[in-house]
């Protein structure tokens, strides 16, 4: 008997769960995307400054464990009606074969294939700027601090050209922003003061943001407690910050001028991949683009009645449930997974989608903020708390979104060393 073909667009967060856990006993399940790994994005921040190997944060899709196949390729759109989708090679030669597009023909697709940054058109941020979305971004990152910092340490290198050099813009207030702030921070007032002793004095991060204050997702207690912190550790807070472009040596910000910048960082948000405008489906209609889904997830139709496509569910960022709206986060994303799989490895050949609607589990919000310090947003009649606890609670919390206990036991074996020896920034 010829299995039922599940193709998963995305190998983010959903994608990536749904091709580890979905039966391959049931079905014939195929992921296409782009990118042949899966970022662990909650460890970006921390890879990028040498808590751990690059590699440690990120998960090949191809796996001898795991018998989904696999396609590089980007998917440039769908019919639903013949339930095909046309896909695009995703490499960048000229060999004829990367430029020939094929059609792949599913009984059911899963559509997760994320989102992009957002640069709100803002001029040179696309040719300036420094992303954090998966592990090249990251490594991007590390590079490019220690290039300043051996700029910086050249004998012809002036004291004001030195401050230039090692001022890291971060443009972006909430969680990711301030935590790769953190990891920066905690990374200058250590290894590198021991290393670089003559400019490491000069290393100055700062946070620009257009909200009115960071963290806005916190209650007040909680994000003026993580502002008066990064205060204090001489971190600029930049709020109300409009940025009107940016060019390879400066941003240039709203009623303040030109700042220079050795290090673009932009963290500011999402927005939607090009597939999304290219699908005939119903999407929200303000702000971040996402494809609309009923309770099961299943795919509404771009009519304006209620009518959905039985085979087609998505999740992720780029998906949302009409009339529940979620934030874009990674654990929203494997809870709509895990609720896919349940129901596909459950039913053997689903027909009529008749289970449980999907209901999210809430978890607490919690965020590094530098020097062993954090924040975790309260709960119910539980109000939220700071300091160390939180601090362990946030990186307990990220060892666990690695998928293998393999790399829980390498990443935790990485700390330990690093509190004994300190960091091998001579291998960053």
């Amino acid at each position: 008997m010829t299995q039922p073909r599940i193709v998963i667009v995305g190998s983010g967060w959903a994608g990536f769960y749904l091709a580890e856990f979905l039966s391959t006993t049931l079905y014939s399940v195929t992921i296409v995307s782009p990118r042949r790994t899966s970022a662990f994005t909650p460890l970006l921040a921390s890879a990028a400054c040498g808590l751990f190997n690059f590699y440690l944060a990120e998960e090949p899709v191809r796996s001898k464990t795991r018998k989904c196949k696999f396609i590089k390729a980007n998917v440039l759109g769908a019919d639903f009606v013949s339930s095909k989708i046309h896909c695009a090679p995703a490499f960048e030669d000229e060999d004829p074969i990367s430029n020939e597009s094929f059609d792949l023909e599913y009984d059911y697709l899963i559509l997760a294939p994320g989102c992009m940054p957002n640069t709100f058109n803002t001029p040179g941020v696309a040719e300036h700027a420094l992303f954090m979305k998966n592990v090249s971004d990251a490594m991007a990152v590390r590079k490019l601090l220690f290039d300043l910092l051996e700029k910086a340490s050249l004998p012809n290198c002036t004291v004001s050209r030195k401050q230039e050099l090692l001022h890291v813009a971060i443009v972006g207030g909430g969680p990711t922003g301030v935590e790769i702030t953190a990891e920066l921070d905690d990374l200058a007032h250590k290894e590198l003061n021991d290393l670089y002793p003559e400019v490491a004095k000069y290393l100055r991060i700062s946070i620009y943001d257009v909200a009115p204050h960071i963290l806005g997702a916190y209650d007040r207690k909680l994000h003026e407690y993580a502002n008066d912190a990064l205060l204090k550790r001489d971190i600029g807070i930049e709020t109300n910050s409009r940025i009107e472009k940016v060019d390879a040596q400066a941003l240039y910000v709203k009623d303040k001028g030109r700042i220079p910048y050795g290090m673009l960082l932009w963290v500011t948000g999402n927005k939607a991949v090009p597939l999304i405008s290219a699908l005939d489906v119903r999407k929200t209609e303000k702000g971040l683009v996402r494809i609309l889904t009923d309770s099961r997830l299943r795919v509404f139709k771009s009519t304006t009645s209620d009518e959905i496509y039985e085979n087609v569910f998505a999740l992720g960022d780029a998906a949302d449930i009409d009339g529940s709206s979620l934030p874009t986060t990674a654990e929203v994303a494997v809870q709509k997974a895990k609720y896919l799989v349940n129901f596909f490895n459950s039913r053997g050949t689903p027909v009529v989608h008749s289970s449980l609607p999907f209901t999210y589990r809430e978890k607490q919000l919690v965020s590094y903020i530098g020097s062993r310090d954090g924040i975790i947003a309260g709960r119910g009649d539980r109000e939220g708390w700071t300091g160390r606890s939180a601090w362990l609670a946030w990186r307990s919390g990220s060892v666990m979104w690695t998928r293998s206990w393999r790399n829980r036991v390498v990443i935790l074996l990485t700390w330990l060393v690093n509190v004994i020896f300190g960091k091998e920034i001579a291998k960053m």
